[in-house]
């Protein structure tokens, strides 16, 4: 289970004063949620999501994970434990696709044979080709690099995985297409997922629950029929609208 609380980030301006991007957000997240962060852009919800694997330091409050918290942990280590799935895929172009979802089990001293069938299995599970194995980021489509950047996250079997905008940069077909295929294998919903979007449907279709984000706070969270029907105020009526 992930738990935060009071979680707050300020940046100071070059005047010296200091902005709340994130003001005193409260929530949890059950084992194999999968919650949604959306708002509009701005809202805070990125740099909350951050702020889980400690690619952005939080001013004050607390994440923990499993009842750890995740500040007394070192953080490349917080990290490889954590699947981390991006827009654009993030994979490194200079990897092979084997290369690219095998990095973190290296990392981990895995053997090379266990990498090998660990990576052989995600493809499967992702109905991908074998050949794609040798081929580079830059050879594949989108679509592609999206499956690939899951496969990547999902390597070492991690019991939470973050995504920021995993689908933004695929057009709205492939988009549809890709996110219905890969929420469907067994193995992301036993996952606990927190996803960032500002796509008002993939958030209906995906999460468990939804946190609309307004000015760096948490303006309702609830099942996604809740916030439809039962709004708590103008702003998430008008953004569900």
């Amino acid at each position: 289970m992930i738990q935060i609380s009071n979680l707050t980030k300020q940046y100071e301006d070059g005047l010296g004063n200091r902005r709340a991007v994130v003001d005193n957000v409260t929530f949890t997240v059950q084992p194999g949620e999968t919650l949604v962060l959306a708002g509009t852009s701005g809202c805070g919800k990125t740099t909350t999501l951050k702020m889980l694997n400690r690619l952005i330091e939080p001013t004050s409050g607390t994440v923990l994970i499993d009842g750890k918290d995740v500040r007394q942990a070192d953080a490349p280590t917080l990290r490889r434990s954590i699947g981390y799935v991006m827009q654009e895929a993030g994979l490194f172009p200079h990897y092979t696709v084997a290369q690219n979802i095998g990095a973190v089990p290296r990392l981990l001293y895995w053997e090379s044979d266990r990498i090998e069938q660990r990576t052989r299995e995600l493809l499967d599970l992702l109905r991908l080709p074998a050949d794609l194995l040798t081929r580079y980021p830059a050879d594949l489509s989108g679509g592609q690099r999206q499956r690939i950047g899951l496969a990547r996250a999902l390597a070492v079997k991690p019991p939470v995985v973050l995504m920021d905008e995993p689908f933004g940069a695929l057009d709205p077909y492939t988009r549809r297409h890709v996110r219905r295929e890969l929420f469907g294998i067994s193995e992301l919903q036993e996952t606990t997922v927190v996803l960032v979007t500002h796509d008002i449907q993939e958030a209906l279709e995906l999460g468990d629950r939804v946190a609309l984000m307004d000015a760096g706070r948490i303006v309702q969270i609830g099942p996604p029929d809740e916030l439809v029907n039962q709004p708590a105020n103008d702003f998430v009526r008008d953004f569900f609208a």
